[in-house]
């Protein structure tokens, strides 16, 4: 989430640069260097980087899972992206100690894609980081005009199937709203200007994350509504999706785990802020359905009602999405300025992407069900499928057969829930459609 997500895609630095290679490592190993980070702080960024909006999808997915199949799907979807961030970093070990190696020092997951597999492997996690930061952002489009729908009309246009405003979609009205704002913030060549807003985003996503667990326990002890503990095997795949989506910070694990002092420490300290984060995502999830049953809207805070807490909550959350729209979009920048314009900041094609995220946002009605097919398309193969692919293709002169079949099935299983997954989520979104 916020500014530090931004070197998902291996960003490189926002100065005047050179023109970049295919071979050139994204991330710049000319920076002043800085303290490193303690194992509390290592603790922090973790969290930082892995929590985002994405939460407040899960009361919903598990409603629509079971919430003991959601406990379950959220603690293995925690395993799976702790262990495929750590076969990053075995496989960033291996080939920098590799007198063969393209680069000196590998800080990004691209720079490790072209070590391991040049052109392809490059291009492969560019592609998949582009559709997933795309992704991000037109979720958080569709956060806004689906909230700010709700939050601001009126009784007799909420009742509606679609509410609108002079004859417009409410949600349209306000996704068009926000688009020639977000022109002029995604103009802003340098992130540095932006940065302040990752502290505001942090602060707002866990004090809403409180707001809403305190409402949820009031509401639940003054009725129990009736829950479903275990879903459908076609509903199963769809929260997978929504629960790799909230785990997604893959692209983190190299840059966090070179800040750390302590690099022995970072597997036992990515492991205890995963189990903290899994704990937290089931007792958020669990609780918000435990309170509505199925009556659990696709966005939490849709629950809470239109009191001045709540509607500052909402509002609050929609300013933070806001901000974090152009921090999210950056690495897309970068990619795209790289592959077409010679690495040159070009503002016609950033308004372009804006443009097309806008549009895609208009046309999904469900927040959750888009993260299901955002996390189900592009986040199972950046989690599961490329590190263990990256992994294998570097030790496999040296693997027994019980590493490699390790290897070898995380991929298939990384690719099998991404296939049907997708499948799946799609026909949520054209069901809804129809």
């Amino acid at each position: 989430m916020g500014f530090e997500k931004q070197n998902e895609a291996g960003s490189s630095t926002n100065s005047l640069r050179s023109f970049p290679r295919e071979d050139t490592p994204l991330l710049s190993s000319n920076a002043k260097p800085h303290p490193l980070s303690s194992q509390p702080k290592t603790f922090a960024n973790v969290f930082i980087a892995i929590v985002g909006a994405g939460v407040l999808g899960l009361p919903y997915t598990f409603m629509r899972t079971g919430w003991l199949t959601s406990l379950i799907m959220i603690f293995f979807v925690a395993g799976l992206t702790y262990r495929g961030m750590m076969l990053l970093i075995a496989t960033r070990r291996k080939l920098e100690d590799s007198p063969h190696c393209a680069f000196s020092k590998i800080s990004s997951f691209g720079d490790l894609g072209f070590a391991v597999c040049g052109s392809v492997g490059r291009f492969a996690v560019d592609s998949m980081i582009v559709l997933s930061q795309a992704g991000f952002c037109v979720g958080y489009l569709i956060f806004i005009g689906n909230t700010l729908s709700n939050l601001f009309s009126s009784p007799l246009t909420l009742s509606a199937a679609s509410p609108k405003i002079w004859g417009v979609s409410a949600k349209s009205l306000y996704i068009w709203s926000c688009f020639p704002f977000q022109l002029g913030l995604n103009s802003i060549p340098s992130l540095t200007l932006l940065a302040p807003l990752s502290i505001f985003a942090d602060i707002v996503d866990l004090g809403a994350m409180g707001v809403v667990m305190v409402q949820d326990a009031l509401v639940f002890a003054k009725q129990m509504p009736l829950v479903e503990a275990f879903g459908t095997l076609s509903t199963f795949f769809y929260g997978l999706g929504v629960a790799v989506y909230s785990f997604e910070g893959i692209g983190m694990a190299l840059p966090l785990e070179s800040e750390m002092k302590d690099k022995s420490k970072f597997g036992k300290i990515l492991g205890l802020t995963m189990i903290f984060i899994a704990a937290m995502y089931g007792g958020f999830g669990a609780l918000g359905y435990f309170a509505f049953g199925e009556n659990t809207r696709d966005i939490i805070t849709a629950n809470m009602g239109k009191g001045l807490l709540s509607s500052l909550v909402q509002v609050g959350l929609c300013i933070n999405l806001f901000f974090t729209f152009p921090l999210m979009m950056n690495p897309v920048y970068e990619v795209f300025e790289r592959r077409f314009w010679d690495g040159k900041y070009c503002l016609w094609m950033r308004w372009m992407l804006v443009l097309a995220v806008s549009l895609v946002a208009l046309f999904v009605p469900n927040f959750a069900d888009f993260l299901s097919l955002v996390g189900s398309s592009t986040c199972c193969v950046l989690g599961f499928v490329l590190p263990a692919l990256f992994h294998y293709l570097a030790f496999k002169d040296e693997m027994n057969w019980r590493r490699a079949s390790a290897d070898v099935g995380i991929i298939a299983l990384g690719v099998f829930l991404g296939v049907t997954g997708t499948w799946y989520s799609l026909l949520e979104i054209f069901s809804v459609k129809v």
